[in-house]
């Protein structure tokens, strides 16, 4: 199974779930995590957002991530869908998905690819507000969330 996706289509969970863990006798713990556009950010009305990427850098620094998941918990699967391109309000842009024989390592991985992922990996994201278009930056709870796992973020640069 393919561990990472970037895409414009949407994603069903459900059979990503199924996919991720079938035939696997092995798996007691699925636990997955779906981020959605949402209609609100920073106080003001989001009408949508695109997402951007860096084609072949995004996937292998996603890859990446997944072998520190792998080399930090016990997993059996791990699967990340990431959308890019415009989407709306109550759109679906991320699916991170793991399984493990037990449930604390798939909470515990699931958390980490998803802290890893609003940090590290090279995406950028613009609203649609009604002041106009702006471009997301990164949030410092986001690599407060990130230290906890003793990685730090690389600094700001602008």
């Amino acid at each position: 199974m393919t561990r990472v996706s970037i895409q414009t289509q949407d994603f069903d969970v459900s059979t990503e779930l199924a996919l991720l863990r079938a035939g696997d006798a092995r798996v007691g713990a699925v636990c997955c995590f779906v981020g959605t556009v949402r209609d609100r950010n920073e106080g003001d009305a989001v009408a949508s957002m695109e997402l951007e990427h860096y084609p072949g850098m995004t996937e292998k620094s996603i890859a990446a991530m997944i072998d520190e998941a792998l080399a930090r918990f016990d997993l059996y699967g791990v699967r990340v869908i990431h959308r890019v391109g415009l989407l709306q309000p109550l759109d679906q842009i991320v699916l991170v998905a793991v399984t493990s024989a037990h449930r604390g390592e798939s909470f515990q991985a699931c958390e980490f690819l998803m802290d890893y992922l609003k940090t590290q990996a090279p995406f950028w994201k613009k609203e649609q507000t009604p002041e106009g278009a702006r471009w997301v930056d990164a949030r410092v709870a986001d690599d407060a969330a990130l230290a906890r796992w003793g990685i730090a973020a690389p600094p700001q640069v602008g």
